[in-house]
C-alpha cells in the first residue's frame, strides 16, 4: 500500500478562467470621405507688365505692393516723339484727302468730255486711275494715323488686370524697349486664390471606386467642399470648392493635380504659401469605424483586430482600412455592423479561446463635416 501511494500522480490543475475583455459593438454610420493633401497657393490671375513701345520712363504713379485696378496708369513713357509722328500722319492724311478730291473731280469731268469726244478715252482712263490711286493713298494714310495713335496710346502703360502690384524693376529715367524680356512689374489677383494639391492616381482611383460603391455618385465634382489648414496649424476661416481635377498624371510623381478655389478678401493667403487641404469628397452612409487602439499590425503589416463571436470565443480578423477619421480607422472590409470588437484586454485573448465580456462600450460617432 505504501508503494502504491508513493507512485500516485499529482492532482490536475483546474483550467484558468476566461480572460476579461472589454468590447465595442460595431454600428454602421455616415462617414465623411475626405483626403488630407499638401498643396500650395497660386494667384487667380497673373500679368507681367511690359512696354509695347521704346522710350524713357517719365513717371511711375503707383505704390509698390498696393492694389491697382484694370486700366490704372502704371508708367508714363515720354510721348513727345510719338505725338509728333501722330501729328505728321494726320497731316499726310489731310494732304491725301485733298489730292483725292482733285483727282475725282478731274475724273468726273473727263468722263463727261469723252462722250462728246473732247478728250480721248486714254486721258479719261488715266484720270480715273489717278483717282483710284489717290483713294488707296487715303486708306494707307488713314492706317498710318491709326498706327501712330496706337503707339501714342502705348506710352501710357496701364494695368491689364486688377490685383496687387509687385516690385517695379525700373525707375523714372530708365530706357525701356518693346519686346524686352524683363517685366516692368507683375500684377497678381489674389481674391479669389487657387490652391493646387496633389493626389496619387492610385488614391484617386480607389476613391472613385469607393464612392461608386457606397453612394453611387461621382466622387469629384465642382461642388466638392475643401477646408484649408495654414502652415502654422491654424484653420483658414473661409471654405473653398474643388474646381477641377487634372486630366494628366505626372510621370515623375504618379500624382494628379487638384485645383481648389478660395475667397481671399483680406489677402491672408499669398502666392506660394504651403497649406494642407482637406478635400471633402463624399459621404459613406454605412461606414464602419474601429478605434485605433483596437487595431494592430501583424508581421506582414496587415491590419488585424479581435472580435468575440456568438459562442463567446475570440476570433482574429484581417481588416482593410481606408484612412483615419478622428481617432478611428475607417474599415472597408473585415468588420460589419453587429460585430463585438475587443477594445480592452485583447492581449490575453487567444484566437479560438473563450473570453469573458466585462464591459460593452458604445460605438463613438464620427464627427460630421
Amino acid at each position: 500500500m505504501l508503494t502504491l501511494s508513493a507512485c500516485g500522480g499529482k492532482p490536475k490543475q483546474p483550467p484558468p478562467p476566461p480572460p476579461p475583455v472589454s468590447v465595442l459593438t460595431i454600428e454602421a454610420q455616415p462617414v465623411t470621405l475626405e483626403s488630407d493633401l499638401p498643396g500650395r497657393t497660386s494667384p487667380y490671375e497673373t500679368s507681367d507688365v511690359r512696354p509695347q513701345v521704346n522710350g524713357i520712363i517719365k513717371s511711375r504713379p503707383f505704390t509698390e505692393g498696393s492694389n491697382v485696378r484694370a486700366g490704372q496708369l502704371l508708367y508714363q513713357i515720354d510721348p513727345a516723339p510719338y505725338r509728333a509722328t501722330y501729328d505728321q500722319a494726320v497731316a499726310q492724311l489731310a494732304n491725301a484727302k485733298a489730292a483725292l478730291i482733285t483727282a475725282r473731280l478731274k475724273s468726273e469731268r473727263y468722263a463727261d468730255m469723252v462722250k462728246i469726244n473732247a478728250v480721248s478715252h486714254q486721258d479719261a482712263d488715266d484720270a480715273r486711275a489717278v483717282a483710284d490711286e489717290d483713294a488707296a493713298t487715303v486708306q494707307q494714310e488713314a492706317a498710318a494715323v491709326e498706327s501712330a495713335r496706337i503707339n501714342l496710346a502705348y506710352t501710357r502703360v496701364t494695368a491689364p488686370i486688377s490685383g496687387r502690384v509687385g516690385t517695379s524693376t525700373v525707375t523714372r529715367g530708365a530706357l525701356v524697349t518693346n519686346g524686352q524680356t524683363s517685366a516692368l512689374t507683375t500684377i497678381q489677383r489674389l481674391d479669389p486664390i487657387y490652391v493646387d494639391v496633389a493626389q496619387t492616381a492610385a488614391e484617386l482611383l480607389a476613391l472613385k471606386d469607393d464612392m461608386a460603391r457606397t453612394s453611387g455618385k461621382r466622387p469629384v465634382t465642382p461642388s466638392v467642399a475643401v477646408r484649408l489648414q495654414l502652415g502654422d496649424g491654424r484653420t483658414y476661416p473661409l471654405g473653398g470648392r474643388l474646381q477641377f481635377t487634372d486630366v494628366t498624371v505626372d510621370q515623375t510623381t504618379g500624382s494628379v493635380t487638384l485645383r481648389a478655389i478660395f475667397p481671399n478678401p483680406n489677402a491672408v493667403l499669398l502666392p506660394g504659401m504651403y497649406v494642407r487641404a482637406e478635400v471633402v469628397e463624399g459621404v459613406d452612409p454605412v461606414g464602419i469605424l474601429a478605434p485605433q487602439q483596437a487595431v494592430t499590425r501583424d508581421e506582414k503589416g496587415q491590419a488585424t483586430a479581435t472580435v468575440v463571436d456568438s459562442q463567446g470565443r475570440a476570433q482574429a480578423r484581417i481588416l482593410t482600412v481606408a484612412g483615419v477619421v478622428g481617432n478611428q480607422w475607417r474599415v472597408t472590409d473585415g468588420l460589419k455592423a453587429g460585430d463585438r470588437l475587443i477594445v480592452g484586454g485583447g492581449e490575453n485573448a487567444k484566437p479560438g479561446s473563450p473570453v469573458k465580456v466585462v464591459a460593452d462600450q458604445p460605438q463613438p460617432r464620427a464627427k460630421a463635416s
